[in-house]
């Protein structure tokens, strides 16, 4: 079997680079190109890994020989350049949120399906063991009916300026961050969101240069009646060891399930007078995904995320801004 062959679109999404470390040591999969308009960011990658670089992304759509594309741009851009992708015959992974409006969402979704390509939405929290485990024991039953969520993906501000802009960005931390642990949940229920109530500010900036809300808390409740509250704040300040958490608390009618989703680590102490450091040990969740994506695509089989799934997880973030609005529920 050929290899197959990915392109990469835009880098302005820092999840590019993991993905682009992951995808150069998968077997039987080739980055055939690397499309930026801002050059700086990838020129020289490209160089030193032989990897043919253009500065307008059509002219890597037109190469008939590539078969998908991963497209990590700012959020304004996703349903232009998958909508592109997708009349061009490209299977596209799209890096979260899926979109910044319901409309273009169901426009990404609707033009693959007409071109007969797949689409995925990059949640790889979706992949992590423990989220994997907690996903098995809720099918066996092994805490009855799902009661309720206590959850976080709490982070820090992404670092490129164009998260700060809510023409590029579509919102803060609330967009961010709800739709990844928003997605596990949609998952473990198999339920829809019928209601939001939220709350959304900017707190966490030390020096308020950023308008962009940094901190919020969004609780939801499903038609199946399940309800849950989520902390999706930029909240984690430079000392924390690592970018974030995600955890869950899953209340059942027979018991509980807690995940720790990155708790797979060693905690390092040292004599030297530096802070203590964490050092993670275990699953890379982005090079899980990414082999998901290449296995549903080489055996012809549907993307264990898909486009509907990004949807789904996006609503409820964009409902969430309506209710901190508001100051009051919305209805889904």
């Amino acid at each position: 079997m050929s290899n197959l062959r990915i392109g990469m679109i835009s880098f302005a999404h820092g999840h590019a680079f993991d993905y682009l470390d992951g995808l150069l040591v998968m077997k039987d999969v080739e980055v055939a190109a690397i499309a930026d308009d801002k050059s700086e960011r990838v020129r020289e990658l490209a160089a030193r890994h032989g990897i043919p670089y253009y500065e307008d992304y059509r002219e890597l759509l037109a190469d008939r020989a590539i078969d998908a594309v991963i497209i990590c741009s700012e959020n304004a851009r996703h349903a232009e350049l998958a909508i592109a992708a997708a009349r061009a015959g490209k299977h596209v992974l799209c890096e979260k949120p899926l979109g910044i409006s319901v409309g273009e969402m169901e426009r990404m979704i609707s033009e693959c399906r007409a071109a007969g390509v797949q689409l995925m939405t990059a949640f790889p929290c979706r992949f992590l063991t423990p989220v994997v485990r907690a996903k098995e024991a809720l099918d066996r039953g092994d805490i009855g009916e799902i009661l309720a969520f206590k959850a976080t993906n709490r982070g820090s501000f992404p670092g490129a300026e164009w998260f700060s802009d809510p023409a590029l960005a579509g919102g803060g931390a609330v967009l961010d961050h709800t739709v990844h642990v928003m997605d596990l949940m949609n998952w473990f229920t198999g339920s829809r969101v019928s209601g939001v109530y939220a709350y959304a500010d900017t707190l966490f900036d030390p020096e308020r240069k950023r308008t962009i809300d940094d901190a919020g808390m969004v609780h939801v409740e499903f038609e199946n009646g399940v309800f849950a509250v989520l902390d999706p704040s930029w909240s984690r300040n430079p000392g924390f060891p690592t970018w974030g958490d995600v955890t869950m608390e899953i209340v059942g009618t027979k018991g509980v399930i807690s995940i720790d989703a990155f708790n797979q680590k060693n905690s390092v102490y040292s004599r030297s007078p530096a802070r203590g450091n964490w050092q993670f040990w275990g699953d890379d969740m982005n090079a899980l995904m990414l082999e998901a994506f290449a296995k549903a695509l080489r055996n012809g089989e549907p993307v264990p995320v898909t486009g509907e799934d990004g949807l789904r997880s996006t609503i409820v973030a964009l409902k969430a801004y309506e209710s901190a609005a508001q100051g009051a529920p919305v209805a889904l």
